[in-house]
């Protein structure tokens, strides 16, 4: 049986020794220890965290780049056992989620929150087509607090957003929501 694959999205400025860093580190070995593969952006800081996590624990790594969009990045970062390339950032989003089970939202900046605003949105149309929304899950008060606002302002469903306070948290929910 295939491992369910976890995307998970993260800032790419955290560098090791950094929390978000170990963080990221533990939210891939926790995944991996539970039994699923992640997938992320297969580049450096939190993505390169996540894939190291998961690697050492023996779970498929997919990820799924932009080189036209990043020609200064030499591919993916070491830990990643399978790349994608992507044509362009767009692509590369759908990518990621397609091919997850769930999604976790690390603390990111710009680019991690089009990720979670686009995994959010594609839970939210779920419904229109009888399909039932993939788990998002998002670590910390800076996310809860976004994620709030958002569904006020927006008048949305802020319920498709599961937020919790770290990646110990996040696994475990993907564990209860995402069976194996």
């Amino acid at each position: 049986m295939t491992q369910p694959l976890i995307a998970v999205f993260g800032s790419s400025q955290v560098v090791p020794g950094e929390g978000d860093y170990e963080d990221g580190l533990t939210c891939g070995t926790l995944l991996a220890e539970a039994g699923y593969g992640v997938a992320t952006g297969g580049y450096a800081g939190g993505m390169e965290a996540v894939s190291r996590g998961a690697r050492q624990a023996g779970a498929r790594v997919l990820g799924i780049t932009a080189p036209a969009v990043f020609p200064d990045r030499p591919g993916a970062n070491e830990f990643v056992s399978e790349e994608l390339p992507a044509a362009h950032l767009l692509e590369r989003i759908h990518e990621i989620t397609r091919v997850s089970a769930a999604a976790i939202a690390l603390p990111g900046s710009l680019g991690t929150l089009t990720e979670l605003v686009a995994a959010w949105n594609l839970g939210y149309v779920a419904r229109f087509s009888g399909e039932i929304p993939k788990p998002l899950i998002t670590v910390g008060d800076r996310w809860a607090r976004i994620i709030a606002e958002l569904a006020e302002i927006l008048e949305t469903d802020g319920g498709l957003v599961g937020c919790v306070p770290d990646v110990t948290s996040a696994v475990a929910e993907i564990r209860r929501l995402v069976p194996l």
